[in-house]
């Protein structure tokens, strides 16, 4: 098979040690949790040492803290350790970055969407270690890397990086969906009936879904995984999804700076990656420690989602023994401001997630130009009761404190990379 050939061969230029990682992980997903967390102690114990005696940040910031490497015993000793913010890896971004033995690092960066952009180089034996965790989910669904797949990523390049950006697609055997035509949108359909899979944006998934079911495109029938990430997967998504490409949209949750965090499996549940992170839940906020990073060591960073944790003692029907993200939540930090109060976008979360419990699932995004004022976009059209109880339920949260305007049938505004659900303008 050429594509398979094709995509080895690169692999193998590129990442030499992925296929030694995928097999590891592919054994340990078999491990109990406690050898999973015998596995996470040992590689602690390595991060901490390494960082102490490599990193001049990590050592002044663990000497300040009255720790020395002897002091982690345990997993739970990791909390005597400083909790770090993005904040200090870019200020700090020279005292960080270290040099190993690896002969090969890969530029990497954060997207800069809520924020100033974090860039650091990344050893190529934890970039094959993020990319075999990425292929370890895939198996789950039986897919394979190098089958054709459907590609919704930001394509606004130039000339130069457009040429790039069709060889890197045409070596992944990879294709995208460039603007929402007809003829663009039927050949976008037409080549799905010989793909494995899509991935990408979950809005732009979930857009291309609503168009392709309006103009009646026949299902396709191989697609054995349709995988968003990089923003919130609304359950009003779910059945434009389904009934455009056969599948639910499954959900995969990581950071440039922490690799894959957690990935779906078919039962449903976001296992976390324990072979490669250490998640803690400090206040609501996910706290990530990444475990295989040692060129650039990411260690208590606080990442800036709000998170639920499943109880250790809950078991996935799949049998994998890997802990449990519940939910991610949204974002930290986001300020809504009422005439007198200020309040956590949050807040929007639980209106819609308490309006889903009530049979009234609602795709939305709210804008804030003025204090005390906020514009609700909503996707579907409202029934008169319908909107009374959208009406209702933010009122619960705001009370008198804000006036509030439904535009329904709404077109949402679109960032320059990710959909914001919440969009501020006041500074």
């Amino acid at each position: 098979m050429i594509a398979k050939a094709i995509f080895k061969l690169g692999q193998k230029l590129r990442n030499p040690s992925l296929n030694k990682w995928y097999l590891f992980l592919k054994s340990s997903e078999n491990w109990t949790l406690e050898e999973l967390e015998a596995y996470q102690l040992e590689k602690l114990k390595g991060l901490i040492v390494n960082a102490y005696t490599n990193s001049e940040f990590y050592r002044t910031a663990f000497q300040k803290a009255g720790i020395t490497p002897s002091a982690i015993i345990c997993l739970n000793d990791l909390k005597k350790l400083p909790i770090i913010t993005k904040e200090n890896l870019i200020s700090e971004n020279q005292n960080i970055q270290q040099k190993t033995n690896s002969t090969r690092f890969f530029k990497a960066s954060t997207s800069g969407t809520t924020g100033a952009s974090l860039i650091f180089k990344r050893a190529e034996i934890t970039d094959s270690f993020n990319r075999a965790s990425l292929f370890r989910g895939y198996s789950w669904y039986n897919v394979k890397p190098w089958e054709r797949n459907g590609y919704f990523w930001g394509f606004n390049f130039s000339k130069k990086a457009k040429l790039k950006i069709k060889f890197l697609d045409f070596l992944q055997n990879r294709f995208r969906l460039f603007n929402f035509d007809d003829k663009q949108l039927k050949n976008f359909a037409r080549k799905l009936h010989n793909s494995g899979y899509i991935h990408g944006y979950s809005s732009a998934i979930y857009e291309t879904a609503k168009k392709i079911n309006r103009k009646h495109f026949k299902k396709p029938l191989r697609l054995k995984m349709v995988k968003g990430t990089s923003e919130k997967i609304f359950e009003s998504y779910q059945s434009e999804v389904t009934q455009a490409f056969g599948q639910k949209m499954i959900s995969e949750y990581g950071a440039a700076e922490t690799g894959i965090i957690a990935f779906e499996c078919p039962k449903g549940s976001m296992h976390i990656n324990m072979e490669g992170v250490l998640v803690e839940e400090v206040d609501n906020e996910i706290i990530v420690t990444n475990l295989q990073q040692y060129s650039f060591p990411i260690i208590r960073y606080k990442l800036g989602d709000i998170i639920r944790l499943a109880p250790r003692s809950k078991v996935c029907a799949c049998g994998m023994p890997h802990l449990i993200l519940e939910e991610v939540t949204g974002r930290v930090g986001a300020v809504v401001y009422g005439n007198t109060e200020s309040y956590p976008s949050l807040y929007f979360y639980y209106i819609f997630k308490n309006l889903a419990k009530k049979g009234l699932l609602l795709t939305y995004q709210v804008l804030q130009e003025k204090k005390g004022k906020l514009l609700f976009l909503i996707e579907q059209n409202l029934k008169s009761t319908e909107k009374e109880v959208l009406m209702n339920e933010v009122k619960l949260y705001f009370k008198e404190d804000m006036v509030t305007e439904i535009k329904e049938n709404a077109t949402f505004i679109k960032g320059k990379h990710k959909q914001k659900s919440f969009i501020s303008n006041i500074d």
